[in-house]
């Protein structure tokens, strides 16, 4: 159920300050407000006593270039050579010195084009929607169950001017006990990927003792990334979204090599994936089709053409709960993006997959969100034959093109109320740790990478 707006009571706008007054500043916003109402007529307000969040955004002038299309590397806020062509190339179009650098000007007309596409329905949420200063609305998901600390750290292009800190209070104002208010304090951080890299020792000490610690790495994953690194250390939970990798089977590749290193990862995409697993594993509990499972040999998945990070997630765990070993692995691009896997199944039973990217006209706020599998036998006998469909993207392509053996039992799946990072986000810090049902299937799926090279 998705949560409503909230009234947000500010107890402390934005405010700039100095990297070693953070602690005395916050003390002094719940000193001044008297914590329960130096009157006796404010709601009284609880302090983040829960867990602190640390979150990394995307690169502002990459996320954009990306957006706009000029751009196709990792977002990891470093003017490396691509993002110094990408730049350039946008700067030709537009007429502006072709610089190579994030200038003012350049970076103006970035937020207007990619304002207009927004405008056309095109293009993605701003990286920093909902953690400006001015728009505390991540944090709003997370503060009406949990008073906690968000840590922003927003890297920049441009000249390395150190790193500047603001430190802001909010608390959303809810109907049902507005006596009480529950606060997130938030701290920001900007400056260059570098200049952030050089202050990362000081952030763990901003971490409140004692409590879980977060981490949202919302750019792309990086084990070589030295700021990574050090907050993935001191985190009890490192959090990312497959849906926004640029290059998601290199990037899947990357979160592998971070689990075998021994981080604890959770992607909030894996997430999406509960109601086709629920469904699939509810499509087999009766006895005579749990025998039939082990006949299933013809998977196909469709899914949203631009990310298949969904499909191969979910492939992966279906090979995996069924001990399926991939032996072959191959891609075809055109109006449908086709991926081909083998898999070896006990007894040496051959089982093939395909995954279907399908160009779809009404692109939802998700990239890749599956919309509809079928499992089915060449064994003709075999009562294993399933079809499991999304509200939004139907059967039919699944009915018209199924394979030897029909479906014996159609699904449909009913969307998550909120697919939102911060919907998603808002659950996944009521828990912390190993996933090791996510982190068998990604094993699965990096395996399959591993067949291409």
């Amino acid at each position: 159920m998705a949560l409503q707006a909230s009234t947000i009571f500010s107890l402390q706008a934005p405010k700039d300050i100095s990297l070693n007054e953070i602690d005395a500043e916050l003390n002094q916003i719940w000193q001044s407000y008297g914590i329960t109402g130096e009157d006796g007529g404010l709601p009284s307000a609880t302090r983040a006593t829960t867990f602190t969040l640390v979150v990394y955004e995307p690169e502002e002038t990459q996320y954009l270039l990306a957006a706009l299309g000029f751009y196709n590397g990792p977002i990891d806020g470093i003017l490396g050579p691509q993002m110094v062509a990408a730049l350039r190339e946008f700067q030709k179009k537009h007429s502006l010195p072709e610089t190579g650098t994030a200038t003012p000007e350049t970076l103006t007309i970035l937020r207007e084009e990619f304002a207009k596409g927004q405008r056309n329905g095109s293009g993605g949420e701003h990286p920093a929607a909902g953690l400006s200063s001015g728009s505390p609305r991540i944090a709003d998901e997370i503060a009406l169950r949990n008073p906690c600390r968000i840590i922003a750290l927003f890297p920049i292009a441009g000249e390395d001017e150190g790193v500047k800190a603001q430190v802001s209070a909010y608390c959303p104002i809810q109907k049902q006990s507005s006596s009480t208010l529950i606060c997130c304090e938030y701290i920001t951080l900007s400056g260059t990927a570098a200049a952030l890299e050089r202050i990362g020792g000081m952030i763990p000490a901003l971490l409140i003792g004692g409590l879980p610690k977060f981490l949202w790495w919302k750019a792309t994953p990086d084990p070589n990334n030295g700021l990574f690194k050090r907050l993935a250390a001191v985190c009890n939970n490192v959090i990312v979204d497959s849906c926004n990798f640029n290059e998601p089977e290199s990037d899947l590749l990357h979160l592998q090599e971070l689990v075998e290193t021994g981080v604890p990862l959770a992607d909030l995409n894996w997430r999406r994936l509960a109601s086709w697993q629920e469904l699939t594993a509810e499509a087999y509990d009766s006895p005579n089709r749990r025998a039939a499972l082990k006949e299933i040999d013809r998977v196909t998945i469709d899914y949203e053409k631009g990310n298949p990070a969904q499909a191969l997630l979910f492939l992966g765990w279906l090979a995996s709960r069924l001990q399926w070993q991939p032996v072959s692995y191959e891609k075809e691009s055109g109006d449908y993006d086709i991926t081909r896997i083998r898999f070896i199944a006990q007894e040496q039973r051959q089982v093939e997959a395909e995954l279907a990217g399908v160009p779809v006209a009404d692109v939802g706020d998700i990239v890749g969100d599956l919309i509809a599998l079928r499992l089915s036998s060449t064994n003709l006998q075999a009562d294993c034959g399933t079809v499991i469909c999304s509200e939004t993207g139907g059967c039919m392509r699944m009915e018209t093109h199924g394979g030897a053996q029909s479906a014996g039992l159609f699904q449909q799946v009913t969307s998550l109320s909120e697919q939102k990072a911060e919907a998603l986000l808002s659950q996944q810090v009521q828990r912390w740790g190993r996933e090791s049902l996510f982190e068998e299937s990604l094993g699965v799926t990096a395996n399959i990478f591993k067949l291409a090279n």
